[in-house]
């Protein structure tokens, strides 16, 4: 007898085994499918450039005075130092290549669903149900913002480690041990470490201990949640004082405290609206300054019915009250009480949140139909509609972040007074040189908000390079009027005034800039270029130096310090710049023939010939080049 069980038994283990195996493949390959298209996407001048792209730390690599700065830094009003040392390491990898590291996001957002499966699975040992709350988190469009986003970086990592935690705390609930705790407390902090949001985990480890779980009436459930607990409440309170210091909290005068909890109670109802009908996402929501009471009243009466519903059921089904208050209490650092940022909500603030929704919807549906039987049919072919809507509508989600264009597009036309998305996109315009098209969108962020200084500096931009010389001196007036101290108006500026001769001007708004953004390198690089230009060259060298010091891969800064070089007969010493722009700038062709003019003129006849030929290989058309090295050989064949 025992051995015919156990004869039954290892095969349909081995069948069960084989079986998950092939939900965490498909799990994975799916995710992929889908979010593979970002390896051809810019990054967005939304955040990117403050966490990538313009950011000195990241962009120097991954050193130890970066990794010193990423423990001990607050920027952007916030502590995460895995982050900025995963962002360190991809730059250090991929450089400027923006879609290796969209697919790192990808990867990280992979793997993290792959670990909620698991840990569920550990949990429930329910595989469908756990598989179904998994592909939902993976392949949700509402999540789309977090993993398509490359300064979410955070909102992946954060996932990922919220989710290991839970598997290591599953096998500590399993089989309890000093070293198996260890272990959640270590993946909690790294955690901490990647985003803050996390802190709200030990409370749904509480959660987890009522259902699926069942040690609630354990003492020893709440003392192991102590240490957690400490963490989490110290991490809080770094957070909130490095976000006011840094002006992030938005104060009770500017957003009343009732109308805080107003569009708190409005915006947990409008994410469950969202979740189950996604459609015009976008990437910013303007915040509504006039909720009407009905609505406020109805999605307080929703949010209480669904309350009472998930505590009266919580016996017989207390998966809904567990996937009802991870819900609302994964929400709470982000919905909105503690305002950060002018946003009235953000589809990446329920990357996490959700999974309690899905965990509702999961069992929910599972017991309904051992309920009524009758309705698999009906369940089937809904399944059978809803999964390739859901697939189709988050890969045509993904394709609105292939660059800042489409993003800011979409956003201006699924959503009303929209003043950020309307110049963000009239900044990709200008970024492109494409002048006449920023002009509508930027006026139209002005009609929404008229003292708007990012607006307006960008309008005094298209008129500046329209040559409307006037209204763009104004425009830059008006900015600078709301904003002394805006580095962006000041450069701007100054770039107005040089191109009208007025040079002695033009310095003094130069030398603004580097004084309000010592750390600016562009404002380094331009003072410099100013100086060389009215012959104060030692002190244009001394700002090229200092460009190259914030920011090592600064190609011009090179060259212009290079050429600054040869003027003062140094010639070892330009040729270190002008290869060390060669090596940032592979495919440029003219830091090749500038060497092999410098070699030349040095009587290095043979380096030259071989820097002229480089040059042509990589631009054949070159006629400069191709002169310069008919002439080093014949010269050389003459000797």
């Amino acid at each position: 007898m025992d051995g015919a069980t156990v004869a039954v038994a290892a095969p349909d283990r081995e069948g069960q085994r084989a079986r998950e195996w092939c939900v965490y493949l498909l799990l994975f390959l799916a995710t992929f499918a889908v979010y593979g298209q970002v390896r051809h996407f810019d990054f967005v001048n939304f955040d990117d450039p403050e966490y990538v792209t313009g950011n000195n730390h990241v962009r120097a690599g991954l050193t130890w005075n970066g990794a010193v700065w990423a423990f001990t830094s607050t920027e952007h009003a916030n502590w995460f130092p895995l982050t900025w040392l995963s962002h360190m390491a991809a730059y250090q990898v991929f450089g400027l290549r923006s879609g290796w590291h969209h697919l790192a996001n990808a990867l990280i957002h992979a793997l993290a669903a792959l670990l909620l499966l698991a840990a569920l699975l550990r949990m429930t040992g329910a595989l469908w149900r756990s598989a179904l709350v998994a592909f939902l988190f993976a392949l949700h469009p509402m999540h789309v913002e977090s993993v398509a986003w490359i300064a979410e970086r955070k909102d992946v990592l954060c996932a990922f480690f919220w989710c290991l935690t839970l598997w290591c705390y599953a096998r500590y609930v399993q089989r309890p041990g000093a070293g198996r705790y260890c272990l959640v407390l270590g993946a909690f902090c790294c955690g901490l470490m990647s985003k803050s949001m996390i802190v709200t985990l030990p409370c749904v480890l509480l959660l987890l201990d009522v259902w699926p779980l069942g040690r609630a009436k354990r003492w020893a459930v709440l003392w192991e949640k102590l240490p957690l607990l400490a963490c989490a409440a110290g991490v809080s309170l770094a957070t909130y004082v490095s976000q006011q210091q840094a002006g992030a909290v938005r104060s009770l005068g500017s957003l009343p405290g009732a109308l805080r909890v107003e569009n708190a109670i409005v915006t947990y109802m409008v994410y469950i609206g969202r979740t189950i009908w996604p459609a015009k996402l976008a990437v910013y929501y303007p915040y509504n300054h006039n909720l009407s009471g009905w609505l406020v009243a109805a999605a307080g009466a929703a949010l209480g019915g669904i309350t009472v519903l998930a505590l009266s059921r919580l016996r017989r089904y207390p998966y809904l009250a567990v996937g009802w208050f991870w819900y609302l209490g994964t929400l709470v650092p982000v919905i909105g009480l503690i305002q950060v940022g002018g946003q009235s909500s953000a589809d990446r603030y329920t990357y996490l949140p959700t999974v309690g929704l899905s965990i509702m919807l999961s069992w929910g549906a599972a017991d309904l139909l051992q309920w009524k039987p009758r309705a698999r049919t009906a369940a089937t072919v809904l399944m059978a509609i809803a999964g390739p809507a859901c697939l189709v509508l988050t890969w045509f989600q993904v394709r609105t972040w292939t660059n800042s264009g489409t993003l800011f597009q979409h956003a201006v036309d699924v959503t009303t007074g929209n003043y950020i998305a309307e110049n963000n996109l009239a900044d990709y315009y200008l970024t492109h040189m494409r002048n006449e098209e920023a002009r509508g969108p930027v006026l139209a962020a002005l009609r929404l908000k008229p003292d708007y200084v990012e607006a307006h500096i960008n309008l005094a931009t298209i008129y500046r390079r329209t040559g409307k010389f006037a209204e763009s001196e104004r425009e830059y007036e008006t900015a600078l009027a709301l904003e002394p101290e805006s580095v962006d108006a000041h450069s701007g500026y100054g770039a107005l005034l040089l191109s009208q001769g007025r040079t002695s001007e033009a310095l003094g708004e130069f030398e603004r800039v580097v004084e309000l953004s010592p750390q600016y390198p562009d404002g380094h690089y331009d003072l410099g270029r100013l100086l060389d230009a009215v012959g104060r060259r030692d002190d244009a060298m001394a700002q090229f130096h200092e460009t190259i010091r914030l920011r090592p891969d600064y190609a011009e800064a090179h060259h212009s310090l290079g050429v600054s070089l040869v003027g003062r007969g140094r010639l070892d010493e330009a040729l270190a710049q002008f290869r060390t722009e060669a090596q940032l700038e592979p495919g440029n062709a003219s830091v090749h023939y500038t060497m092999g003019q410098l070699l030349a003129s040095m009587g290095r006849l043979d380096e030259a010939i071989a820097e002229y030929s480089e040059a042509l290989r990589i631009k054949p058309d070159l006629a400069a080049a191709r002169r310069s090295l008919e002439a080093a050989q014949e010269w050389r064949g003459g000797r």
